[in-house]
């Protein structure tokens, strides 16, 4: 098996100014997912894909490769994670050489680990998935989701479910934001990380955090010396 980790880490962050190289404690938050890329020894190419001069410097720096920058229609707000793997696999495709499983690795994922990324890796091997996504519970259903319409009068989003008891509505998950491991040949035709015959691998919420903020960064500094104290 061939595999390609591929980092994507476009310039141009609005809410956290140069998100993917700021600081997390004592390195560029982008280093956190390098290392563990690398660290886990399953890939063969390890690459980051960015359009910013800056953000490839700190890569290299890191161990990853900049084989080629990203195009400028991949570079905009409406670019997809898709879009941009697509794109690599195109270059590397350019150069006849094919993987044939690829993880996108998000470059603000420093409570990865190496053991989340193997799980994940060896689940994926079982011809029954083409995809696996690691996700995270959400802490209480969202069947009993409230909204607040245009005259601020508070609902039930799902009535049905008032006098349901909490333990008795599925578990439901969210995308943990991290990583992506999915099948190349799946991929290039399905053109999603949410394939058809695809699944997940649950995390504990401390493994995960939303980096939108400054709290959220703060947040997620002290999930990591939790993780590692």
């Amino acid at each position: 098996m061939k595999n390609i980790a591929i980092i994507p880490a476009r310039g141009g962050s609005k809410r956290i100014q140069k998100k993917n190289i700021k600081h997390f404690l004592d390195r560029p938050i982008i280093a956190y997912s390098i290392e563990a890329a690398i660290g886990s020894g399953l890939f063969e190419e390890v690459m980051v894909s960015t359009d910013d001069e800056e953000i490839a410097k700190v890569s290299i720096s890191f161990g990853a490769k900049i084989p080629f920058m990203r195009s400028k229609i991949n570079a905009d707000d409406y670019a997809t994670l898709s879009d941009v793997m697509l794109e690599v696999l195109s270059e590397y495709l350019k150069k006849k050489i094919k993987f044939d499983n690829v993880c996108c690795i998000l470059p603000t994922a420093p409570l990865l680990s190496v053991k989340r990324l193997t799980e994940a890796y060896e689940r994926l091997l079982s011809d029954q998935y083409t995809s696996v996504t690691p996700v995270v519970k959400y802490s209480y259903p969202i069947y009993r989701a409230l909204i607040i319409d245009d005259n601020n009068y508070l609902s039930m989003n799902w009535p049905e479910y008032l006098k349901a008891r909490s333990q008795d509505l599925p578990a439901t998950y969210h995308d943990s934001g991290s990583f992506y491991w999915v099948k190349s040949n799946v991929f290039q035709m399905e053109k999603t990380l949410f394939t058809r015959d695809g699944t997940g691998i649950v995390l504990e919420e401390i493994e995960a955090q939303d980096l939108d903020s400054e709290m959220d960064w703060e947040i997620a500094e002290i999930k990591y010396k939790m993780l590692h104290g």
